[in-house]
């Protein structure tokens, strides 16, 4: 059988190394790029608005994305490779003139609650260091539906807990005071109204310095899950 050269030998472990590197490579990239779901469990229709914070790539898939309710809408999709960062409001009460389910530039001002504030909003930014994914629900604008965000498939010991407000603060007199409720449905934040959010829904961000009760360092989730409506009582996961 025919020896290999040095020369032979050598480019044979350079190529075999360069294939390792690129495996690897991929390997990284794979587990920059989870998924993200959204999933509607409340009694009515959502039409959810994923958006790109600036500098970063659109998501495909959710353009006029109608979810309907009670657990029937559930829609996957996957992110952009390597870092993304942006958010996720939920609209609803959308209709064209025909009166059929609709929710693009034409649907307004039926379109406008989620869309506009007050709105709950999901912030998430995936691809970190390491892997690091941060999220968090925001109702510095304001709210109108009960949302959670909720890690599944991450690294073993990583902190990735449900965040974000299950509970309907629009049927809350002391939180959403007539004064408080916006034309198009949902409260109003700020004041005295941004105190009131934080101690029913201590996981959610309600001022711009603002963090959750619960702590997080979540590292390389494979999926990451926003519920509309989630159970009251859910802890750990929300599904």
């Amino acid at each position: 059988m025919a020896t290999l050269s040095k020369t032979q030998e050598t480019l044979a472990l350079m190529a075999l190394a360069v294939l390792a590197n690129a495996a690897v490579a991929a390997g990284d990239d794979a587990s920059s790029c989870p998924k993200l779901t959204l999933h509607n469990l409340c009694p009515y229709p959502v039409w959810p608005l994923v958006t790109a914070n600036t500098g970063y790539p659109s998501v495909a898939g959710t353009d006029d994305a109608r979810l309907d309710g009670n657990g029937e809408g559930l829609v996957t999709m996957a992110l952009p490779q390597g870092a993304w960062s942006g958010r996720v409001v939920a609209r609803t009460g959308c209709a064209d003139d025909d009166g059929m389910s609709a929710c693009d530039d034409d649907c307004a001002p039926q379109c406008e609650t989620g869309n506009a504030p007050p709105a709950t909003v999901a912030q998430v930014s995936v691809g970190g260091s390491g892997g690091l994914a941060v999220y968090s629900v925001s109702l510095v604008d304001g709210f109108n539906v009960p949302m959670v965000v909720t890690p599944h498939d991450f690294a073993e010991g990583a902190q990735c807990p449900t965040l974000g407000c299950a509970v309907d603060l629009t049927q809350d007199q002391e939180c959403c005071p007539a004064g408080a409720v916006a034309p198009q449905g949902g409260c109003g934040a700020g004041g005295a109204q941004a105190a009131l959010f934080k101690a029913k829904c201590p996981d959610t961000r309600t001022t711009s310095t603002d963090v959750e009760a619960t702590p997080q360092e979540c590292i390389a989730p494979g999926e990451l899950k926003v519920v509309f409506c989630p159970a009251r009582d859910c802890t750990g996961s929300c599904n």
